[in-house]
């Protein structure tokens, strides 16, 4: 297993930006898919994006589809999740997730490794 740590969370307004931060320890990243997914209070772990093991495969909700952007970068064992257009709807702690199959999927019991969560709130 790797361990994951998130970073970037914040408060911003309405139609503010974030970019959100997962560094992965282990030489072995490169061989993880990733995915990024929400938690809002009173509600279930739900998806947000995922990424494949090249990065050029990616996989998006539909809820933030045209605004969040997934990335990473292999040299320096990190996932991002660039936020834009942001909407209180989107205020949840986020997890990074990795998946040692290699294949993009979009539920939480596929992914084996998680992080502890950042807050990100989105005030109107």
């Amino acid at each position: 297993q790797v361990q994951l740590v998130e970073s970037g969370g914040g408060l911003v307004q309405a139609g503010g930006s974030l970019r959100l931060s997962c560094a992965v320890s282990g030489r072995t990243f490169s061989m993880y898919t990733m995915g990024w997914f929400r938690q809002a209070p009173g509600k279930e772990r739900e998806f947000v994006a995922a990424i494949s093991v090249s990065g050029r495969i990616t996989d998006y909700a539909d809820s933030v589809k045209g605004r969040f952007t997934i990335s990473r970068d292999n040299t320096k064992n990190t996932v991002y999740l660039q936020m834009n257009s942001l909407k209180p709807e989107d205020t949840a702690v986020y997890y990074c997730a990795a998946d040692r199959t290699r294949v993009v999927h979009t539920t939480t019991r596929a992914y084996d490794s998680w992080g502890q969560g950042t807050q990100v709130t989105v005030s109107s």
